[in-house]
């Protein structure tokens, strides 16, 4: 075994076997050679958790100890049928359960029954991307020291991810009639504890991602599952369209919550059915305020990197448009429940069908380039909203969000691995979301404030603006990743 020494990082472990046995924690070979056991809360949690899923869970041909790269690789090969198929599911429920209670169009129309503020209905993609964004930086150095990712993933995924949608819907049931204000306090509460849970997940989840599903496949895996979950989910947005005509408030809403919840458990079954081989590299877990003094360096010595979370950054801000287009419509052309229905449906179509596109391209040609088309269309979708005159043109308007939705989605995360080596993916991942926060959560209130101060159609044009400056800026400054070779945090420098 090799280790080595840093001012500015922290030891690899390279795990050899023989190798402790999963139930036992985690154990850390210093530079002196001495192992020690780290015993940190999270440690604990996830330790305790592999002893839960690995006895009740997971199939036994799951606990797989890699003992050398081949080793891993012959492994997940083998398995990538049964991997696939357990992640697709997941990600086919669980955007079938959260395309029903839509942030873009269910959510705002459920708060603006709760309230006339705008800033209010901002504030659904603000509380939620910064609850998703902030914590991924203070969890990579974690999610870097586990040497099986998918126990902790299962915690924090089923407990403070999925669960919050259900107090949702029992919250609407008790106080929405009579205590509107308790409702939407609730509600908000509950939207940032499970988007917390989300971005607390997903540096390890994504990690786990990159470990089962080889890199030229995972564009195609986004792309099917996000398919079969928006056609399914167009078959839903259009009950649910029925439930909100048919039943009164706010029944009508409880219920489309509570079913929400139900694909969203479905979805976790597929999570805690991967089969996932050890890491043969981890990390020491260190202070966190060690690990932060050496991302600088990352940085510094990754440039093109940096050019790629300064462009995203900026076209994020012309993403504070798509919470609000459903309410001007609302208010311009006084929809019906089966019209907000029907428009979910859109979404969620459009979505689907350009995943397969999206996931494609990404895979074959790059996730860059899927990053700027959608952006631009991000951008059309702004100014078709700035110059609508009916319901037809906020047809397209959603046509062309859901297509830039899902394209964002596929490749915002599979673009972040293919800057950094895989032990470095976590932080990468976290720095790139920590990074983003005050962007992606600002940017819905300042959309709000403007449809206040001016109008939602100034607010549209200036949102158009901003996402078409950043889609140039990531056309033309940022180099495909995937012809830049990564260069691991701990060697420094920049990459060739």
């Amino acid at each position: 075994m090799k280790f080595w020494h840093s001012s500015t990082t922290r030891p690899i472990v390279r795990i050899d076997r023989p190798r402790f046995p999963h139930n036992k924690g985690f154990l850390f070979r210093s530079g002196s050679g001495i192992v020690s056991r780290r015993p940190n809360m999270f440690n604990i949690v996830s330790s305790a958790l592999s002893r839960y899923a690995l006895d009740i869970y997971i199939p036994l041909e799951s606990i797989f100890m890699t003992t050398t790269k081949a080793d891993a690789e012959a492994y997940v090969e083998k398995n990538f049928p049964w991997n696939f198929g357990v992640n697709v599911l997941d990600i086919t429920f669980i955007s079938l359960g959260l395309g029903l209670i839509s942030r873009e169009t269910i959510m705002p129309l459920l708060v603006s029954q709760l309230t006339d503020s705008k800033i209010a209905i901002g504030l659904i993609p603000a509380i939620y991307s910064l609850g998703f964004y902030l914590p991924q930086l203070f969890m990579a150095n974690h999610a870097e020291s586990l040497v099986r990712k998918m126990p902790f993933v299962a915690l924090i995924g089923g407990v403070v991810e999925r669960m919050p949608y259900l107090g949702m819907g029992l919250a609407i049931w008790a106080f929405a009639d009579h205590a509107p204000s308790i409702t939407l306090i609730a509600f908000f509460v509950l939207l940032a504890i499970t988007s917390l849970g989300t971005g607390i997940g997903t540096p390890a989840w994504l990690t786990m991602i990159g470990k089962v599903l080889p890199v030229n496949r995972r564009g195609i895996f986004f792309g099917v599952s996000g398919a079969l979950g928006a056609l399914m989910g167009i078959v839903g947005a259009n009950f649910v369209g029925q439930i909100l005509d048919t039943m009164p408030y706010p029944d009508n809403f409880t219920w489309v919550f509570v079913i929400a919840f139900i694909f969203l458990a479905i979805s976790w079954i597929g999570l805690v059915l991967n089969r996932e081989p050890e890491s043969l590299i981890v990390k020491q877990q260190i202070p966190l305020i060690t690990y932060f003094r050496q991302l600088p360096n990352v940085m510094r010595g990754n440039r093109n990197f940096t050019r790629f979370l300064i462009a995203y950054g900026i076209s994020r801000i012309g993403a504070m448009a798509v919470g609000f287009f459903l309410v001007f419509g609302n208010t311009s052309y006084n929809l019906s429940g089966a019209q907000v229905g029907t428009l979910t449906a859109i979404l969620i179509g459009s979505g689907g069908i350009t995943n397969l596109i999206w996931g494609w391209v990404g895979d074959r040609v790059g996730h860059k380039i899927v990053l700027v088309l959608t952006t631009f269309l991000l951008a059309l979708a702004a100014l078709l909203a700035w110059t609508s005159t009916s319901e037809i043109s906020l047809i397209i308007t959603f046509i062309l969000l859901g297509a830039a939705m899902s394209g964002d989605g596929i490749s915002r995360f599979s673009i972040v691995l293919e800057f950094a080596v895989p032990e470095d993916q976590p932080t990468y991942i976290g720095l790139t979301n920590t990074l983003l926060a005050p962007v992606v959560a600002l940017g819905p209130i300042l959309g709000g404030w403007l449809a206040t101060v001016l109008d939602y159609r100034s607010m549209f044009l200036i949102a158009a603006a901003f996402a078409l400056a950043g889609g140039v800026m990531l056309m033309v400054w940022v180099r495909e990743p995937r012809n830049v070779k990564p260069v691991a945090i701990a060697d420094g420098g920049e990459a060739l």
